[in-house]
């Protein structure tokens, strides 16, 4: 059972990333306040849901969140300045959403960066602790899948409509076959022979 709370601040949000470890496409983040009176059976970790209860969710949370907010940083920046900073940076961008500021954050993982003068926490595996870090994975991660879909129909060939950018050996095969696209990160280990990829 997720818990409601980890602060004794009253506007305590979570926050959590989505496609940190994708070869193609953004990172996504999402931050979210939740009423300490919130409650929902289903919500977990997103990685826990399937796809279904994922997309069951989103509507929920957002109608019953206090506030919510979600960002995207693109594969062009994540090259300028590496995945870990752009996570970063895609929470702080959703931070900058909520109306109001929180006045505590809690983070899934073990890395952040001070956001204004906001006191905040990190905790591992946090998106299976914490409804609010649980609400933002689930939000993260279906407003990554969507950004995903839509490329899909733009570059069909990587099928990211399923593997959703992550390194699958399908997609790996289609970057050997076809190249590299625009939405690549191109500072990463796209193959694993990269030596002998010609980009």
């Amino acid at each position: 059972m997720l818990t409601i709370k980890h602060s004794t601040f009253k506007l305590e949000c979570g926050t959590d990333e989505a496609g940190r470890g994708c070869l193609a496409g953004p990172v996504t983040a999402a931050a979210v306040i939740l009423d300490v009176d919130f409650a929902n059976n289903v919500l977990n970790d997103s990685k826990q849901l399937t796809e279904t209860k994922r997309d069951a969710l989103k509507p929920i949370i957002e109608s019953e969140a206090v506030s919510f907010g979600v960002a995207h940083v693109f594969h062009d920046e994540i090259d300028k300045i590496n995945i870990l900073n752009a996570s970063i940076l895609a929470m702080h961008k959703s931070i900058d959403q909520l109306q109001p500021l929180p006045e505590f954050i809690i983070v899934d993982g073990n890395k952040f960066k001070p956001y204004k003068t906001i006191p905040f926490e990190t905790i591992i595996k946090g998106d299976g602790k914490y409804m609010s870090i649980a609400a933002a994975s689930v939000l993260a991660k279906t407003y990554r899948d969507a950004y995903m879909n839509m490329i899909h129909e733009e570059y069909p060939m990587y099928n990211w409509k399923q593997n959703k950018g992550y390194p699958t050996k399908e997609h790996r095969e289609a970057i050997k076959q076809y190249g590299i696209t625009k939405y690549h990160r191109k500072t990463f280990r796209l193959l694993p022979d990269q030596l002998e990829l010609d980009l």
